[in-house]
């Protein structure tokens, strides 16, 4: 059985190297699964979660495929699913014919955003037959560097209440974010067999009421003050809400999921803040320079200058930015422990899907650094790691800039 630690997600999708057989990236996976809340929260966050009266699901976006990694018993009751059934699988299981597309695109882009969102809608039991919930979804963040650790999705049964008017579709439909954060899909819950619920009534729809609102309200409380217990426990803290102590808003795990398999050293900085902060730090930059990431992010990339950095390099840099314009300059950088390297550093704008500049990527190359085993040159690296860059953020439609409220 291969091993894995819970740190090693971003590494389960398909540019792992080296590469696993499907059986093994299949256990790796499953493990993944499991590990999912013990890693964060007490061993015992399972206990408590079951002795919940609500129906709920808890799902990891970290992993790939966005799986199911908590059902509770009341949602098992009522839907006719087994845990075994449930965990591991994204919550698509749940639609049907009859479910509203345009409904499973409110909630895709609510797990985009990073958004609480409420919406009833069509889901199926495991028998088959047809119900309406009412369908909340919140995100769960983790205190420490402001990332989605989880989403939470409580399901209420709504008694048929035909809407006559046509749903609104909100927004129009953004592009598809392929192969990142999938759609944490619909859930499925009590069987309404006597509410005159029709499959092929996809047309209709039901409209919850305030006591079913209410019974969501209290749930999801519940739910978001049994998880802060326990991760209080372990001083892995997580809160409801998106906390930021540097000062601008979180990437979104939709843009920070495909940065992270980005194996080379590079930051992200916002142009639209003061100071040009660093809002994102790759795994390969630390590394480098020997930072930590909170003691890199919210800093301006000056900090890695030191008595001997040349001006004309900085300044270089500067005009560069100020025309909006892409360069490279070779300039001696400063590691955390006063070393010094000559930094091949290639800085650039990066649009977003509008064409307007969302962010500057700034990727570093050790002068010493040789080309690897599969014949890439360190400059052909360093280019495609700005192109890949550039693809994660056009493919987003949250908006331009880190500064953006989610």
């Amino acid at each position: 059985m291969v091993h894995v630690s819970i740190s090693e997600r971003a590494a389960a999708g398909d540019d792992y190297r080296p590469k696993l057989s499907a059986m093994e990236k299949a256990t790796r996976r499953d493990e993944l699964v499991g590990q999912s809340l013990t890693s964060r929260y007490s061993e015992w966050v399972m206990e408590a979660l079951d002795d919940l009266a609500g129906n709920f699901l808890i799902s990891d976006p970290e992993i790939p495929g966005h799986p199911i990694v908590f059902a509770s018993a009341g949602f098992l009751a009522m839907s006719g699913y087994d845990r075994a059934d449930v965990l591991g699988k994204n919550g698509r299981i749940f639609q049907g014919p009859g479910t509203d597309r345009r409904s499973l695109i409110e909630i895709r882009e609510a797990i985009r955003e990073e958004r609480t969102m409420e919406i009833t809608i069509l889901n199926y039991r495991m028998d088959g037959t047809p119900l309406w919930v009412l369908f909340h979804l919140f995100p769960v963040f983790g205190t420490e560097d402001g990332r989605v650790v989880n989403f939470v999705a409580v399901q209420v049964p709504v008694s048929r209440k035909p809407v006559h008017e046509q749903r609104r579709v909100v927004g129009s439909c953004r592009r598809e974010v392929c192969g990142e954060v999938e759609l944490l899909g619909n859930l499925t819950v009590d069987s309404l067999s006597d509410s005159g619920c029709r499959e092929n009534d996809a047309e209709e729809s039901c409209e919850a009421g305030e006591v079913e609102r209410q019974k969501a309200a209290e749930a999801a409380a519940c739910v978001l003050s049994t998880l802060i217990h326990c991760s209080e426990l372990t001083g892995r803290r997580v809160c409801r809400a998106r906390g930021s102590s540097l000062g601008f808003a979180r990437l979104p795990s939709s843009l920070t999921i495909p940065l992270g398999r980005i194996k080379q050293s590079f930051v992200l900085s916002d142009p639209h803040l003061p100071g040009m902060p660093i809002v994102y730090a790759s795994d390969a930059f630390l590394s480098l320079t020997g930072y930590s990431r909170s003691e890199v992010l919210g800093r301006n990339c000056r900090f890695l200058s030191g008595p001997e950095t040349g001006d004309e390099a900085l300044h270089q840099i500067t005009q560069s930015i100020q025309a909006s314009k892409p360069c490279t300059v070779r300039i001696l950088n400063y590691r955390k422990d006063e070393s010094t390297f000559w930094n091949i550093l290639h800085v650039s704008p990066v649009r977003s899907a509008t064409g307007k500049i969302a962010f500057y990527v700034g990727v570093q190359r050790d002068e010493a650094a040789k080309a690897d085993r599969h014949g890439l040159s360190p400059e052909m690296k360093q280019l495609g790691a700005v192109g890949a860059v550039k693809v994660a953020v056009r493919s987003l439609s949250f908006g331009v800039g880190a500064s953006r409220a989610t």
